[in-house]
């Protein structure tokens, strides 16, 4: 594995876009979780003919293969470098709040370069806490040192709560992508595509305790470099019982991050089961 780090390290970004579509193309011509992408895409673009369906699936492999190989090599770029790549055309006001060192929230999802995203924002000096899941495997632990060496501050999602607050009490920046199936009774079940998809109500119950601002935040790829949408604050009901504001709140953050998507499907993680389990009757 380390000389397969290197050797990707040692690449040029050219080639390891080539690479990574080579890899992509590969994993599509295998059937690896195409079954998986190719039903998510039609469920949730019941509009479109096969072909387009085919082709949103198509690309997203591209898309997380791509992400994969960013995930150990976003280091490689250098500070000037980044300003190039990442466009922002509109902070709406996260830009003060970062900069004030100001406790702040920002929801993500597994959308364009989510891993030059978190690059991104430790690399101008924000700091910044991420919530994730444990990765195992070598390759895992190289993108676990990767986050670490760009200065970011990993929670975990297993007692994520106390973790998000007390890096909030810190003056710390939090993201979490909440774009993934979250089993167990704590999730809440808001819709995503037309469907009720389980979902993880962190950090509106974060948001509700402490009245730090939320943020939805993604980076596309657009053109030779990236785009960084960002939209916001996004505001806590004003009525209701905690537990309907909580999760009146978490579709509303679903519902911009699936706005999101729908403008560039083919670089989400369609071939994650997104709508695994049953929704709770009543």
């Amino acid at each position: 594995m380390r000389l397969l780090l290197w050797l990707l390290r040692a690449m040029s970004p050219g080639a390891r876009r080539r690479l990574a579509g080579g890899v992509a193309a590969l994993a599509w011509a295998l059937r690896i979780r195409r079954a998986v992408a190719l039903d998510n895409v039609t469920r949730a673009f019941p509009e479109l003919d096969a072909t387009a369906q085919r082709g949103i699936a198509r690309a997203a492999y591209d898309s997380m293969a791509l992400a994969a190989l960013e995930s150990v090599t976003s280091d490689l770029v250098t500070g000037d470098g980044l300003e190039q790549v990442v466009r922002v055309p509109h902070w709406n006001g996260l830009d003060e709040v970062l900069r004030a060192k100001q406790p702040v929230l920002m929801v993500s999802a597994h959308l364009g370069s989510w891993e030059l995203l978190v690059e991104v924002m430790a690399r101008r000096g924000v700091p910044l806490s991420a919530v994730v899941r444990p990765l195992r495997g070598s390759f895992n632990r190289a993108v676990v040192k990767s986050r670490l060496d760009a200065g970011v501050e990993l929670i975990y999602q297993r007692g994520a709560l106390q973790g998000m607050l007390a890096a909030l009490q810190r003056g710390r920046a939090v993201v979490q992508l909440i774009d993934q199936a979250l089993p167990g009774p704590e999730a809440v079940w808001v819709p995503f595509f037309g469907r009720l998809a389980s979902t993880t109500p962190a950090v509106s119950l974060v948001a509700l305790r402490t009245g730090a601002p939320v943020f939805v935040v993604t980076a596309v790829r657009d053109g030779e470099g990236l785009r960084m949408d960002v939209e916001g604050p996004v505001p806590l009901p004003e009525t209701g019982s905690r537990a309907e504001k909580v999760a009146a709140h978490t579709a509303q953050l679903t519902a911009l991050l699936e706005a999101r998507v729908r403008k560039d499907p083919g670089q989400w993680l369609w071939l994650h089961r997104r709508w695994k389990g049953t929704p709770p009757r009543g």
